[in-house]
């Protein structure tokens, strides 16, 4: 009995994982998707501030997040609810910015404004990609920013990045120049408005077709009134419906470069999109029509998104660095900022 006892005394003594002072994962999990949150909400507060509330919350919280990170560090115990919000909350905001996309509007008054919009994505993708070669700028970077560019800005960056493999810096970086750059040009935008010879409807449509986010589409075209920002809105939705067909070329590019190069491409379907698609359809066909809902509703959905939005960034922004930032970002701003500019005068003279 005595050599029994002798033999089970070091398990019975030997100390569990919270004993040593080892946090509880479960927790720890729960703790990262909280600091998310509060980072997300402190993007908000700030985005209040006169200056910041002209790039928004979603870019104030990445400014928030990335200079903790370079003040404290990466916090490596909160890293699995961290990675949970820049990766599955980032995929749940995608699926619920389909509620934003009206297909029947679309597809009914915009059909001419979608052939805008392709040729929108597809210069600014080619014209970014082909200064930033010029520049020796970061490819991946400003692939991503052409992206953004062209369709819908930090939404596109995040559908796009897991598909073509980003690194989560790479894509903080992508959403961050887009904000930057985007609300620059809406701003520059509003400014030169009353000396162009265009009516309000060619400059909505111009703002659409053009800029970069719905947010800055928005703000340039309110001052011309509610028919420019009502068509605005409507040709930037067209571009934003083209994500779709966009998502899946690159993943047969990907898959067909992986075939040429000899390398196993392990592309993930990426089923965000499909809830992307339900849930356009659902808000286009059955919200309002089947089941009414106020507009109240629809405008807390929105907040929802950009919320769950705004803490994925947050999560990416973690992972940047001010080293990165100063050897990557700089030449994919510079090819982004004179791609936009090009985009825009050409836009324009074939209004």
């Amino acid at each position: 009995m005595e050599k029994q006892s002798a033999l089970r005394k070091p398990l019975q003594e030997k100390p569990s994982m919270q004993q040593k002072g080892n946090p509880n994962p479960k927790y720890m999990w729960i703790a990262g998707i909280g600091f998310t949150f509060l980072i997300a909400v402190l993007g908000y507060l700030l985005a209040k501030v006169p200056g910041f509330q002209l790039i928004g919350p979603l870019a104030s919280a990445i400014v928030i997040a990335i200079i903790y990170r370079q003040i404290r560090g990466y916090p490596e115990l909160l890293d699995e609810g961290i990675q949970f919000s820049s990766k599955k909350l980032l995929r749940l905001a995608i699926v619920l910015y389909g509620l934003k996309l009206n297909m029947n509007i679309v597809l009914q008054d915009g059909l001419g404004l979608i052939v805008r919009g392709s040729a929108t994505i597809i210069m600014a993708i080619l014209l970014t990609m082909w200064i930033a070669k010029l520049l020796k700028a970061d490819n991946m970077i400003s692939l991503l920013v052409g992206v953004g560019t062209g369709v819908c800005g930090a939404a596109a960056i995040a559908a796009v990045a897991p598909i073509i493999k980003s690194k989560d810096e790479d894509t903080a970086i992508g959403v961050g120049i887009i904000a930057l750059v985007g609300t620059i040009f809406s701003i520059i935008y509003t400014m030169i408005r009353p000396i162009l010879p265009i009516t309000d409807i060619e400059y909505g449509i111009w703002s659409g077709i053009s800029l970069h986010e719905l947010a800055h589409v928005a703000l340039a075209a309110a001052p011309a009134g509610g028919d420019a920002l009502a068509i605005g809105l409507l040709a930037k939705l067209g571009r934003v419906f083209l994500l779709i067909p966009l998502c899946f070329i690159f993943i047969y590019w990907i898959k067909h470069k992986s075939k040429i190069n000899q390398f196993d491409a392990k592309i993930a379907f990426p089923w965000f999109l499909i809830g992307f698609i339900i849930m356009s359809v659902f808000g286009s066909y059955v919200l309002g029509d089947i089941i009414p809902v106020t507009q109240k509703f629809l405008d807390n959905v929105s907040f929802v998104s950009t919320f769950i939005l705004t803490m994925a960034m947050v999560g990416l922004g973690l992972n940047v660095s001010l080293q990165a930032l100063r050897t990557k970002a700089l030449k994919p701003l510079l090819a982004m900022s004179i791609a936009s500019a090009l985009l825009s005068v050409i836009t324009y003279f074939t209004l």
